[in-house]
């Protein structure tokens, strides 16, 4: 009997001891939730890295490049041939300052300075006095018209000559594909290419003049017994964002809006082109698109057409 109970008692220690066993590793196994939720750990370490958002430009013609280097960046019809309106006065001021005329000279605005093609409005009255820098200054900062004609009306030879030597300057830098008509842009015979422009635009950034009064945010001008007030026609002069070292914008209903600008942008100096814009303000929306899109990260900054 003893020996019967001796055997029973063996047998519970030794199940109680399995158990045991069973109990540590079940312990020592992880759960599937804990699985889970050390999986959940690890991935909230990793570092989500958004894709480079598609670079949308609105305008029809697109040209951007790094002025430096030459590396091209954006491009969108940039062959395509149109109208350029103001942004001819580029060139009225180098052929203005290629002749080295007296900045100081007081020149008369006269009838034949106003435009009865498109009638576009001019604070300048028929009469008013004005230096010829001063008319440089109102034509490349607010685009003047009638200051912009003055100062081809009164090169030496008249307004062919100066036209004839619009067109000779272009051919100098290259520019196949551009022809002026006038010197104010109102013609839509004015015309060049994205590419081309940003051609003119460089050019036009090496004469410092050109530079100042491009980006001038405002000016006041004495006329006579008034003192006239101006504002630059490119709103993003204005903007603390932008770095701008030269701009023009332009419009008349056969180019629509255009701009073309060197900025200093993701730390190195760009020309942006832009052309035959639809609205107000989509030529200044896809110049900040361009913007953010160069500051992007490093894949977003390669060249794409647009």
């Amino acid at each position: 009997m003893a020996r019967r109970y001796g055997i029973a008692i063996l047998v519970i220690l030794l199940s109680v001891g399995l158990l045991s066993v069973q109990v540590a590793a079940g312990a020592s196994k992880p759960s599937k939730s804990s699985k889970s939720q050390t999986a959940h750990k690890k991935k909230s370490r990793v570092k989500v890295v958004r894709a480079p958002q598609k670079l949308v430009i609105r305008s029809a013609c697109a040209w951007v490049e790094d002025q430096q280097t030459g590396e091209l960046l954006v491009q969108k019809r940039a062959a395509a041939v149109l109208p350029i309106a103001s942004i001819t006065k580029l060139m009225t001021a180098m052929v203005t300052l290629d002749a080295q005329l007296d900045l100081q000279e007081l020149l008369t605005i006269e009838t034949g300075d106003v435009d009865t093609f498109r009638h576009s409005h001019s604070r300048l009255r028929v009469g008013t006095l004005i230096t010829r820098g001063d008319a440089l200054l109102l034509a490349l900062m607010a685009s003047e018209n009638r200051c912009a004609h003055a100062l081809g009306r009164t090169y030496p030879g008249g307004i062919d000559a100066f036209v004839a030597a619009m067109n000779a300057k272009a051919q100098s830098l290259g520019l196949m594909e551009t022809r002026f008509e006038d010197p104010v842009g109102l013609s839509s015979g004015n015309v060049s290419t994205a590419q081309e422009l940003a051609r003119m635009v460089d050019a036009a950034y090496q004469y410092p003049l050109v530079r100042e009064f491009t980006t001038r945010e405002d000016a006041a001008v004495q006329l006579g017994y008034r003192t006239l007030k101006f504002r630059n026609s490119n709103r993003l002069v204005r903007s603390p964002r932008w770095q701008i070292g030269l701009s023009k914008t332009g419009f008349i209903d056969e180019a629509g809006r255009c701009l073309v600008m060197q900025a200093q942008v993701a730390q190195r100096p760009v020309l942006i082109v832009l052309l035959d814009a639809q609205g107000k303000l989509t030529r200044f929306a896809d110049a900040n698109r361009i913007k953010r899109w160069l500051e992007g990260p490093p894949p977003a900054r390669q060249k794409q057409r647009a």
